[in-house]
């Protein structure tokens, strides 16, 4: 059979395009098109065809978090026997995280409980959480709680809680222009971000002595009684971070003379209640004691080192006003406005953490517990920090090292300078902050011996 396509009109056969004319054809059609899309590109962009005006002449490169930056670089490095002092994290003996037994418990009560679901929580939080917080922080029987002149909210952990604190105060101070907020030099650096950002302007006042490794007493409460009247004046309640340095009982009541005579603004930043010490109450004083001497003041408060709930980002904001007639009406106030910055920022706070530390600190048989739990991590840092003191005393490494035992709490100002731990990093594969701050609970008895070595030897080596 012939195949018709032979037999085609010949009118048909001499219409048909060329090769080269079809492909000249498609070429063009494929370019117009193209043309077309940039012109609506350019008409929707702007005549100069730039899709951004954050460009990177408008936005500049931000430099990289430096304690992010130091756990990156640790866990690159190969080395087997390399140390991370950086972390601000709870470590057991074998350098491993360390779920606290009572959570593990109180964890799986709520996951056993049928009654659990995922709604929202309220603005303000768990009420069984925000109250049971506020009892630990200021005590049970505080004139703050029976005067009924406190507020809570559930926060992103401390750091939400600064935040939380840093916004009210920079929005409602009613002082023209807003007071400056003093903080310790050095300090925890999220708090320069933190309040810079807020809008309130910042100051220091004098707080560790490179000389003795304690505490400047005296710059600190001559910086006192020098700054404004009414000046915001932050202090953490305990476990000094990034020094380890805290005031004595004694030294806190001539800082809460001055602070009054001035007529500051205590705000307290609380991240080591329990872990600092092992004694709950003792961890608390300071704050407890502003609050009985009548300061009006706020607090932000971590359960991520004393639960060990890093993750879960869970604390507590808390307000406390003066005493007076109108306190109470004052405190509700205050509690409307805090739920309304709240609101807009993270809308409701997450439940998990909540709900475990919520059930720990309202069960006495667990809450007892939780203080073992204290006791045990408490115990692993001061035991390395004896440690620690004892390795570089018997090496006869150059200075004194009484501070490491003086100092309390997660962290050590261990007096070196930035050039010895540049030497510890390169040479020693010891990972810890350029201001010569350690984290004690990367320590345990298997590396102990080396950090002390490496110590001795760059201490030697630069003296």
């Amino acid at each position: 059979m012939t195949n018709s396509r032979q037999h085609q009109n010949p009118s048909h056969s001499s219409s048909t395009i060329p090769p080269s004319a079809s492909s000249s054809s498609s070429t063009s059609a494929t370019g117009t098109a193209r043309d077309r899309l940039t012109s609506l590109s350019s008409h929707i962009m702007g005549s100069n065809g730039s899709a951004s005006v954050f460009t990177p002449a408008a936005v500049a490169a931000a430099p990289e978090d430096p304690l992010f930056g130091l756990m990156k670089a640790y866990r690159e490095d190969p080395f087997e026997k390399k140390v991370d002092l950086g972390i601000g994290a709870y470590r057991d003996n074998n350098a491993k995280p360390w779920i606290l037994p009572v959570v593990k418990k109180a964890d799986h009560a709520i996951h056993n409980d049928p009654t659990l679901n995922h709604e929202y929580l309220s603005i303000s939080g768990l009420a069984e959480f925000t109250s049971a917080a506020q009892k630990l922080v200021v005590g049970a029987e505080s004139p703050a709680i029976r005067e009924k002149r406190i507020c809570t909210l559930q926060t992103i952990s401390g750091t939400g809680a600064v935040h939380l604190g840093g916004l009210f105060l920079a929005k409602f101070h009613p002082a023209q222009p807003k007071p400056t907020i003093y903080l310790s030099n050095p300090t925890w650096a999220n708090h320069n971000q933190i309040f810079t950002n807020v809008g309130l302007p910042i100051a220091t006042y004098p707080y560790f002595s490179a000389k003795t490794k304690g505490l400047d007493f005296d710059g600190m409460i001559g910086a006192l009684q020098a700054a404004p009247t009414g000046s915001i004046i932050l202090l953490h309640a305990c476990a000094h971070n990034p020094t380890g340095v805290d005031p004595t009982q004694e030294q806190w009541k001539q800082i809460a003379a001055v602070m009054r005579e001035r007529h500051q603004f205590p705000f307290f930043d609380t991240a080591y209640q329990g872990f600092a010490s092992g004694d709950l109450v003792r961890d608390a004083w300071a704050i407890r004691y502003f609050v009985e001497q009548g300061f009006e003041l706020c607090v932000a408060q971590s359960f991520a080192k004393n639960f060990g709930l890093y993750g879960e980002r869970t604390g507590a904001f808390h307000f406390v006003s003066a005493p007076g007639a109108d306190a109470s009406t004052a405190i509700q106030h205050i509690a409307s406005q805090l739920a309304i910055l709240q609101r807009s920022e993270i809308s409701n706070p997450p439940a998990y953490g909540a709900r475990i530390a919520s059930k720990v600190l309202n069960d006495p048989q667990l809450f007892a517990e939780w203080e073992e739990d204290l006791r045990t991590m408490s115990g692993r840092i001061q035991e390395m920090r004896r440690g620690l003191r004892e390795q570089l005393e018997k090496r006869g490494t150059p200075g004194s090292w009484e501070h490491i035992t003086s100092q309390i709490g997660m962290f050590s100002f261990t007096g070196l300078n930035e050039n010895q731990v540049k030497i510890l990093r390169d040479k020693w594969h010891v990972y810890m902050t350029k201001n010569g701050r350690i984290s004690m609970a990367g320590l345990n008895t298997n590396n102990l011996e080396y950090f002390a070595e490496a110590v001795d030897s760059v201490v030697r080596e630069t003296s």
